[in-house]
């Protein structure tokens, strides 16, 4: 299957680069698989497509504020550092720019040296570096609120006045690069109002890391392989996912994040259990969803593995048609855009 079959015309301004005045007041597109038809909608709609006995699954992971500059010991020229993934020990897998500049036993200091990276080698991600962390600090996350910044997506230029409204509402767990978008769009009230109607919620925990976002370099969509990101499923969220399957409710995902690590775990145990661990799954057309019924997803970049996750849950055809519609009625495309529900 062809990458390029994955592609659309999108004008640059499209491209929302900041978010809506009220996280609610988004668009919503919803599109249905069986009648293949296309309706239009505002976010709070979303209310209208869910019944008593749905059970929504957000992802409640945190974005870090990763994304530090620093100085190159000795030279005191200016790096940039984007933290990705943990290793234990202080270890890290980065991304360093200008990582050129950065060879084994280069030092480099942050905050005046409050915290201090070593690079120790090269990383498999172009541009990634495993570094070892120093810092008296008892705590790198508190660290990290005085010393970070937000890791936005490049196609955001725009300066985001309010960090939070890169976090969802209900964001708990911190460990991601980039925020699970769909979920941005979700108020309390909104969240409160689905219960009172008899829609259940539940969480689960994927830490988005940089691979989800890669462009594929590839021109055959069999030939890319994902980066690996931690997931983790509590007992009461399996416990749920189980019930609703039992009494006929819908499993509605939010966000491509949690499709990947409900289908994973389905995928690697046969159903939906309580475990944690680090998925590397490919979604694209030809694969068979197992527990998602519904899709709650934002609109995504041309040729991208999200495009493709989505495209396999309707089809190609379908999808790229309303991609098409949304172009032509001026949505708001990515991070800080509007909303797509697929039923």
């Amino acid at each position: 299957m062809e990458v390029s079959a994955f592609d659309f015309e999108l004008p640059e301004e499209l491209i929302a680069q900041t978010p809506t005045p009220d996280r609610s007041s988004s668009r919503l597109m919803v599109v249905n698989r069986k009648n293949e038809t296309i309706d239009h909608g505002r976010f709070p709609d979303l209310l209208n497509y869910l019944r008593a006995g749905d059970l929504l699954v957000l992802n409640d992971t945190r974005v870090r504020p990763a994304r530090l500059i620093g100085v190159k010991e000795g030279t005191g020229a200016k790096i940039e550092m984007l933290l990705l993934t943990p290793l234990g020990e202080n270890r890290w897998e980065v991304l360093m720019k200008p990582a050129k500049r950065v060879k084994p036993g280069t030092v480099i200091h942050f905050g005046e040296g409050a915290l201090r990276a070593v690079a120790e080698q090269e990383a498999e991600m172009p541009g990634g570096k495993i570094v070892r962390l120093e810092y008296e600090a008892e705590d790198l996350d508190a660290l990290l609120e005085t010393l970070g910044e937000m890791p936005l997506p490049p196609y955001i230029r725009e300066r985001l006045d309010d960090p939070e409204r890169y976090q969802t509402v209900y964001s708990r767990h911190t460990g991601s690069v980039a925020a699970p978008t769909a979920g941005l769009h979700f108020t309390p009230e909104i969240l409160q109002q689905a219960e009172q109607k008899g829609v259940h919620i539940a969480y689960i925990t994927l830490h988005v890391g940089l691979g989800t976002f890669r462009p594929i370099s590839a021109d055959r969509v069999e030939d890319h392989h994902m980066h690996a990101e931690y997931y983790e499923i509590p007992e009461e969220t399996a416990s749920l996912i189980r019930e609703t399957e039992q009494s006929g409710g819908r499993v509605v995902a939010v966000g491509t994040t949690t499709v990947r690590t409900l289908e994973t775990v389905a995928r690697d145990h046969g159903e939906i259990q309580a475990t944690k661990g680090w998925t590397d799954i490919f979604i694209y057309p030809g694969f068979q969803y197992r527990v998602v019924d519904a899709l709650l997803t934002n609109f995504h970049l041309p040729k991208s593995t999200l495009l493709m996750l989505v495209s396999a849950f309707a089809s190609r055809d379908l999808i790229l048609r309303a991609y098409q519609e949304a172009v032509r009625e001026r949505y708001r495309f990515f991070s800080f855009g509007d909303a797509m529900l697929i039923l």
